[in-house]
């Protein structure tokens, strides 16, 4: 897997999901209050500069986009939706 762009695939820190039988994602720590949440860089895009593999960040949860690759989900989120990179 390799993003492309401005794009970054994190994996979610905080709001792990998991899958009921029926398809329902549930999250562990989801709350409606938080806006940002952390996040570990899976793959920088080929425009990133400022990130690497294995970064931790906190980025724009309401710009973040799921995405299922081998039965796994991964959040898809643009460059400029970074708050923080820790």
């Amino acid at each position: 897997m390799k993003a492309v762009g401005k794009y970054i695939v994190i994996n979610d820190i905080q709001g792990k999901t998991t899958s009921t039988r029926g398809g329902l994602l549930l999250s562990s720590k989801q709350r409606e209050d938080i806006r940002y949440q952390e996040g570990e860089v899976l793959n920088p895009g080929t425009e990133v500069t400022l990130l690497k593999k294995g970064d931790r960040i906190f980025y724009d949860v309401h710009a973040s986009l799921n995405i299922e690759i081998n039965k796994e989900i991964f959040k898809v989120i643009k460059e400029k939706d970074i708050v923080i990179i820790l």
